[in-house]
Order: structure tokens, then C-alpha cells, then sequence
């Protein structure tokens, strides 16, 4: 199959070369797929994006008319493109797959920064401030962790918790209390905000989803709790975020992703009118941890992210079973 890879960085230029071991033959591309590099889809059948290329039903069409016949996103996230538009055209979507560990251990990374204040720490000492003064930590032993999403991600985040003899609950509105591991408690979404000292969340972003951790939902947590968002921006409001910070009724947050982080992550902007004033307001606070969505940025993952898309377009071309094609 002839494609066209878009968004291509420089460590998976690599990865691509065995695109003709799939039977592929692949042109790649540092460009974003939109309405300005159509014309690089022409004559192909598939097409590879990352997150940055918006294809909202004015692209696929324009897909759709060029010959192209299935989008494989390079991520596990796929709310950068439109399904409705792509089910109308008859374009086929698949999202890529690696393993939850990336993610996971990062979320615990962030959790553990947080309760040492391990920001201030780091940036006090590079200004040769070895001071103690405002460092007290808590151990992790000693508090309760809520999962908000008992998926992949969010099964692998309580089992690297599970040694840290913490308490754990979990709630996802689609897998059962029973179906949860032994060392885990399911409760409601509420008592999940209630008696948790951290907050994490490893749920997709969905219309349903968005703002779920709003103004009201944060005013039931526990003062002094912390949030952490490795999983999608718009699942938080980032003013009522902000405001519990401030207010103190949050003891911090971690965020390796937030909301308006389009043309900001992964871009080097010290040059430039910083345009996101929310993000980059929060990201000064003391007790916050701020990353520019990198969770997932691992050797294993960036190669499995290629090859899951490369196969994927494989099982498409021969007609057999896709276990990455989101059914639409």
C-alpha cells in the first residue's frame, strides 16, 4: 500500500524505514496533514497522523475524494478526528496501541513530586538554595489515592501503587467493583472525590467527559488534595483549577496535559508571545508539576506507536481482522 506519514519526528524516521517489510510503501513527512498538504495524500490509500493534524470533516472529504481509504493515527487518542466525518466518507480509522507503562509510571513519578515538593527543591538548589524551609513532604503510605478510570493505564498505576501500601480506590462507570484487583475498593465517583488525597485520572476525552473535574467536583474533594492529569486536558477546567490553587483549597497538581495545549506542546517557544495565558499561568505555581505531554515519551512506546500503525494498515490491505481499527 502506498501511504503518506505525517507529523514524522526525527526518532521515528527509523521506525519508518521497515515500512516495506508490511508491504508498505511510505513517504513521510515533518508537515501536519490539513487543508495546505492534500496534495501530498495524492495517489495514496492510507495516510499516518500524529495529534497536531486536525482532520475535521472538511480534510476527510478531501481524503475521501483523493483516493484515501484509511487513517491510522499514531496515538491512543483520536479525538482529533472527526469519526462521523470519516463513517459518512467511508473512511476507516484505527488509533495506535503500546504498552501502559510509560504513562503509568510517569503518573506515579508526578504523585511522589508532588507530596516531596520536589519542584522547589530542584529549583531552589540550582540557585545554591539547600534550605529546607517549605519542603515537608508526606509519605505515600500514609494516604489514599482515587483512580478515575480502571482501564489499561489506570490497572497499571495501582498496581505500581500497590507496594507503596497506600490506599486505593477506583471508579469507572463501566467495570464493576468485582472486576477490580483485590487490593483496590470501587466506589462511586463521589466517594472517589471525597476521600481521596490524590486524584488521579487515566479516562478519554469524551463530549461526556469534558470538565468532569469542575468547580463543583473539586469542592467536594479534600482540602490539601492533589490532582493528577496524565490522561487528556479537557477532562479538567483549568480556571476552576487555578482558583482552587490559589484559594489553597488544592494542595497542588501534577499535569503532564492541559487544556489549550495545541501549538504549545512539544514546541520550543522561548522566542515567542507565550498565547496560552492560563497554561502558562499554572505552570509557575510552586505546587505544580507541569510537563509538556510527554507520559508516553519512551523508547518502547515511540517504536510501538510506528509499528501499531504500520500493521495496522497491513490487516486493512488484507482484508483480515484489525484488533486496531475503532469501530465507528
Amino acid at each position: 500500500m502506498k501511504i503518506a506519514a505525517f507529523e514524522v519526528r526525527d526518532y521515528e524516521d527509523k521506525d519508518f524505514t521497515a515500512a516495506s517489510s508490511y508491504g508498505h510503501e511510505a513517504s513521510t513527512y515533518r508537515e501536519r496533514l490539513s487543508t495546505n498538504t492534500l496534495s501530498l495524500v495524492q495517489g495514496c490509500e492510507g495516510v499516518s497522523v500524529l495529534g497536531h493534524s486536525r482532520l475535521d470533516e472538511e480534510v476527510i472529504k478531501a481524503l475521501d475524494k483523493a483516493g484515501v481509504k484509511f487513517v491510522a493515527t499514531r496515538t491512543i487518542g483520536f479525538n482529533h478526528i472527526d469519526l462521523n466525518a470519516a463513517k459518512k466518507y467511508g473512511i476507516r480509522v484505527s488509533n495506535a496501541q503500546y504498552s501502559p507503562y510509560n504513562v503509568a509510571d510517569f503518573t506515579v513519578m508526578l504523585i511522589l513530586m508532588l507530596l516531596r515538593k520536589a519542584k522547589i527543591s530542584v529549583i531552589r538548589a540550582l540557585a545554591n538554595d539547600f534550605s529546607l524551609d517549605g519542603t515537608c513532604g508526606r509519605e505515600l503510605r500514609s494516604l489514599t489515592v482515587g483512580i478515575l478510570g480502571a482501564g489499561k493505564i489506570g490497572r497499571t498505576v495501582m498496581q505500581n501503587l500497590s507496594g507503596f501500601g497506600c490506599k486505593i480506590l477506583a471508579h469507572d462507570p463501566f467495570i464493576a467493583p468485582d472486576n477490580l484487583p483485590s487490593f483496590v475498593k470501587g466506589v462511586s465517583l463521589e466517594e472517589l472525590l471525597k476521600e481521596s488525597d490524590v486524584l488521579s485520572l487515566h479516562i478519554p476525552y469524551t463530549a461526556e467527559n469534558r470538565h468532569i473535574i469542575d468547580r463543583e467536583r473539586i469542592a467536594l474533594m479534600k482540602d490539601g488534595a492533589l490532582i493528577v492529569n496524565t490522561a487528556r486536558g479537557e477532562l479538567v477546567d483549568t480556571d476552576a483549577l487555578i482558583e482552587a490553587i490559589e484559594s489553597g483549597k488544592l494542595g497542588g497538581a501534577g499535569i503532564d496535559t492541559v487544556e489549550q495545549e495545541e501549538n504549545v506542546c512539544h514546541v520550543d517557544l522561548r522566542a515567542n508571545i507565550l498565547p496560552k495565558r492560563n497554561l502558562f499561568y499554572l505552570k509557575q505555581f510552586p505546587n505544580v508539576v507541569y510537563t509538556p505531554h510527554q507520559a508516553f515519551f519512551t523508547e518502547e512506546a515511540t517504536i510501538a506507536m510506528v509499528e501499531s500503525n504500520l500493521e495496522s494498515l497491513r490487516l486493512f490491505e488484507k482484508g483480515l481482522d484489525n484488533p486496531y481499527e475503532i469501530k465507528l
